[in-house]
């Protein structure tokens, strides 16, 4: 009995710490030598059986112990057990913990399960799901995504081709709640527009997504820092969404997707082994139809459905979808040309002058092309999908040109003028035919670095083909020079201007 006098002693001191001077468990701990565990339960036992500090102090030891330590009941009589599928299902609720689920199962069974033997035997109960299922994930919270391992043929219907369509798989954590759909690659285009269609289906935006470390989402799979896609970045900024990559040889981070993914190969892709699809379309259709009899499948081992928890859990918690969907952009990093433009696609688009010669990261959307340098947008432009083009903004031109002395028409014409005629004339064709003579410096670069490989001679001869031609830009002139074609035309030129009279010729009055 002396430890037990010991442990109501320490019952008591509890109570007045809390109550008296607001301590909290880890500090009571401290003072009366125990452990937190141990003080949240004395302050458990004392909340059941509704005993403060001042009570506690009038009705002495045994009386105090009989109120917070009850008889246990024979191993004959049985207590009423929880719904531990209710349980489980509540745990997923935000800020739901099992302390306050065996209060309210106390309420309606006083005579029920302790705190301990309540915990243990959930725990053995939930050992018995399998993993994905086991896991516990806060409503919205996390979105997993990835493809299956299996894919299904597409027929081209004209070619008799066979396509092999990949399938994207994405779960949330906390329902199960399941989507997935065939795109021809694993490419950043296709990667992305899944996830727009996927938030789309789910009606709302999860706080997280977790992929695994698939190339088209994370470009670097390193353990502490995972380099994520900047297409993909941008995509998680537009949705407000965080990214969590799995992390590299924790298959716990992924059983939630891997458990939808198989359930998927098994449910649909395993259903379809003998159907023939002649598109993408039809396959998608397809697939809709056998996704909506899956999350509407009953679970085995709890009640309701994945469509069922869904609407419970997650889909109240869903952050709301943008008011426009995300338009898909490839990010790529340019380096910005001695005429402040960069080039896509052909087309050169201007950023302002001060950053000629710098590496900036480009934005390529649908509709508009933008320039980026240390995280700030510092030129935006409609795109245009014409050849050898300019888009120029006014503003981005230097007042001056003290800023880029070293490229100037007149510095142009001067080098092209030591090769020649004909290069002088192909430097003064793309100077004036400009809107602006600065967006003809990096075709002028080009032409006379020619000189460096093929010499003047050449380079004066190619210039004047493309000028007979009416050609003299880069492209042409660089042509020229690749397949020797100045060169066969002059051969061919000397030999038209052999003397109609020589010593090897006889002549017509031979044959009189």
């Amino acid at each position: 009995m002396p430890n037990r006098r010991l442990s109501m002693r320490k019952i008591l001191e509890t109570l007045r710490l809390r109550e008296q001077l607001g301590f909290t468990n880890r500090q009571i701990a401290d003072v009366i030598k125990a452990s937190p565990t141990t003080v949240g339960d004395y302050l458990r036992r004392a909340n059941l059986a509704d005993i403060v500090y001042a009570a506690g102090l009038e009705m002495g030891h045994e009386s105090l112990e009989q109120r917070l330590f009850p008889p246990s009941l024979p191993s004959s009589v049985k207590r009423p057990q929880p719904n531990w599928a209710y349980i489980h299902s509540e745990l997923k609720r935000k800020h739901v913990t099992l302390d306050l689920l065996w209060r309210e199962y106390k309420q309606t069974h006083t005579d029920g399960l302790e705190y301990s033997s309540f915990c243990e035997h959930y725990r053995k109960w939930s050992g018995k799901l399998n993993v994905s299922m086991r896991q516990h994930h806060a409503p919205a919270d996390k979105l997993f995504v990835d493809y299956a391992g299996a894919t299904i043929d597409v027929v081209d219907g004209a070619t008799g081709e066979v396509r092999h369509a990949q399938v994207f798989v994405a779960v949330l954590g906390a329902s199960n709640y399941t989507f997935a759909e065939a795109t021809w690659t694993q490419s950043i285009a296709d990667w992305v527009g899944s996830h727009v269609r996927a938030l789309n289906f789910f009606g709302g935006s999860p706080r997280c997504v977790v992929p695994d470390n698939l190339k088209s989402g994370v470009t670097r799979a390193v353990f502490f820092e995972p380099t994520i896609n900047d297409t993909y970045a941008d995509w998680a900024r537009h949705y407000g969404i965080a990214i969590l990559p799995a992390r590299v040889a924790k298959p716990k981070d992924k059983a939630k997707v891997e458990g939808a993914v198989l359930i998927t190969e098994r449910w649909i892709i395993a259903a379809l082994r003998n159907e023939k699809f002649f598109s993408l379309s039809a396959l998608n259709r397809t697939i809709a139809e056998l996704l909506g009899r899956l999350n509407t499948r009953p679970f085995k081992k709890m009640p309701g459905s994945r469509l069922s928890a869904f609407e419970s859990l997650d889909k109240p918690e869903l952050l709301p979808l943008p008011s426009h969907p995300y338009e898909f952009a490839d990010w790529q990093k340019r380096r910005v040309g001695i005429d402040y433009h960069v080039e896509v696609d052909g087309h050169y688009y201007s950023v302002p002058y001060q950053h000629a010669k710098e590496e900036v990261l480009v934005r390529i959307g649908e509709k508009t092309v933008e320039a980026y340098l240390r995280g700030k947008r510092i030129a935006s432009h409609l795109r245009k999908h014409s050849k050898a083009r300019h888009t120029t903004a006014p503003e981005h031109m230097p007042a001056n040109h003290k800023a880029i002395a070293d490229w100037t028409p007149a510095k142009f014409r001067i080098q092209a003028q030591k090769i020649g005629p004909h290069t002088l004339a192909v430097v003064e064709h793309q100077l004036n035919t400009r809107k602006y003579p600065e967006q003809a410096y990096r075709s002028c670069v080009g032409i006379l670095r020619h000189i460096n490989s093929h010499g003047k001679e050449a380079l004066e001869q190619a210039c004047e083909l493309a000028l007979q031609i009416n050609s003299a830009n880069y492209r042409s002139i660089s042509s020229i020079l690749k397949t020797g074609k100045a060169k066969a035309v002059a051969v061919q030129a000397q030999q038209t201007l052999l003397p109609e009279y020589h010593s090897n010729v006889r002549g017509a009055d031979y044959y009189h």
